[in-house]
């Protein structure tokens, strides 16, 4: 299937003059540009054909021209006459890449990121574009004090430009946040994320690991916001092997709050509604100790195959895994279940250091259309709820339309529920009892999580 093909099997000889770090890149940038396709994922299957030290650079040079984009569009505006837009997406993204090169690593020689960027157009068979892309980038290389944001008097505009966000997203955030907090909210999601982790306690020890990571030169921290997190910087190798062979598993620290917030224990039914990938299915069966009878489902088969490898892979013990659509009626008896997670699909603008395409992608209607998903899967699973039981719901996003909003409506709607405080660290809490991880903040993804217990 085209979509499994990685950017490495379509490497033909002629593409030798260009490395294999920046080859992979530009095809998987192509790939996120053409087929929607989403970069931590085509990072993650095909790079693997790469050395260490070429992986780093084309997780650099792929995260970092996503994260850049509209400051780098900006630079071949000025440097081009042309809009990008009106530019074949192999000649776009070529310059991008040089530019990328030339302004945000000063480590690459500027004829590296010159003539590189030249053959990729030329293997693209765009010959009639070699001239333009070396004259661009040459000229950027010649005026390395360009800035793109001088002279923009508009505050939003300038923000927008400085830190690469759409223009009506910076506004959100402007007129939510104000300016200060949305400026520094932006520029966080242009900062590659620390690796966090938990161990999982199936098949090692906390100790032992933490101890093989810090003999191999690592340095590991115990998380601020969620308890038995970890944080870790170096052995990068190391830390790939004890993910692969399901030791830890990689998560952000905001998303391994759910689990605790969800709290099962051992003989409790347990439902995950949008279970997909599983990291959340498979960290509620460990704090459990692998006794909470968890059912696990998903929308898309294909996803939940890949909960069901997870969980194997961790010996986290599922009691059920079914393909269903949450938006339907569920096909569970009502008040058949102790506790109920409700991890919504959503923006993801919490995520957008890890993601940073999505900000290219979502637009103004999404938060009027997701909200109403929203509302209605919450609704939904509230009647899976035993009386007494506990329906949490979360979402990694920071907008209020899919966090507070959707909160307060379910509360309207359903005078048999009532909100209970969820059991995080202080700094994180709300005034009405939920809580918000930023990454400005907490350095952990942007993530949203409230809890209800059930009257009767």
């Amino acid at each position: 299937m085209k979509s499994e093909r990685r950017a490495s099997d379509r490497q033909p000889g002629g593409a030798k003059q260009v490395s294999p770090a920046r080859f992979t890149a530009f095809s998987i940038l192509r790939r996120v540009e053409e087929e929607n396709a989403f970069a931590s994922v085509l990072l993650a299957a095909g790079t693997e054909h790469l050395s260490a030290e070429d992986r780093a650079l084309c997780y650099e040079l792929v995260l970092g021209v996503l994260r850049w984009q509209l400051w780098l569009d900006a630079l071949i505006q000025n440097f081009s006459g042309r809009s990008p837009s009106k530019l074949d997406a192999p000649v776009r993204l070529a310059l991008r890449l040089g530019l990328y090169q030339l302004r945000k690593l000063s480590r690459v020689p500027a004829s590296a990121a010159v003539n590189e960027s030249v053959n990729l157009v030329k293997w693209s068979r765009l010959r009639s574009a070699e001239g333009f892309v070396n004259a661009v980038l040459r000229r950027a290389a010649r005026e390395s004090e360009f800035d793109p944001a001088t002279g923009i008097s508009d505050a939003i505009e300038r923000i927008s430009i400085e830190t690469s966000h759409p223009h009506w997203l910076v506004k959100r955030w402007v007129d939510s946040l104000g300016s200060d907090e949305a400026r520094k909210f932006a520029e966080a999601n242009n900062n590659p994320p620390p690796v966090a982790f938990r161990i999982n306690t199936n098949l090692a020890d906390a100790s032992e690991v933490v101890g093989e990571l810090e003999r191999a030169g690592a340095v590991v921290t115990s998380s601020q916001v969620s308890p038995e997190a970890w944080r870790v910087e170096g052995a990068s190798a190391l830390v790939r092997n004890f993910a692969q062979t399901g030791r830890i598993y990689l998560q952000d620290e905001a998303s391994q709050l759910v689990a605790h917030v969800v709290g099962a224990r051992a003989g409790e039914r347990i439902l995950d509604l949008c279970a997909a990938p599983g990291s959340k299915s498979t960290h509620i069966a460990q704090l459990s100790g692998n006794q909470a009878r968890i059912v696990a489902c998903d929308i898309h088969e294909h996803r939940l195959r890949t909960v069901l490898e997870g969980s194997a892979r961790q010996q986290a013990k599922l009691s059920g895994a079914i393909v269903m659509d949450a938006l339907a009626m569920l096909p569970f008896p009502d008040e058949r279940f102790d506790r109920v997670l409700v991890d919504a699909p959503c923006t993801g603008t919490g995520t957008l250091r890890r993601n940073p395409e999505i900000r290219w992608r979502i637009r103004p209607s999404d938060l009027e259309d997701l909200p109403r998903r929203q509302q209605r899967i919450l609704s939904n699973a509230s009647l899976a709820v035993r009386s007494g039981g506990r329906l949490v719901y979360s979402t990694c996003s920071v907008e209020e339309e899919e966090n507070e909003s959707v909160v307060s409506a379910f509360l309207n709607e359903h005078e048999d529920y009532r909100q209970i405080r969820v059991d995080v660290p202080g700094q994180l809490l709300l005034p009405d009892g939920s809580a918000r991880t930023w990454p400005q903040r907490d350095g952990a993804d942007g993530f949203f999580v409230a809890a209800f217990e059930r009257r009767r």
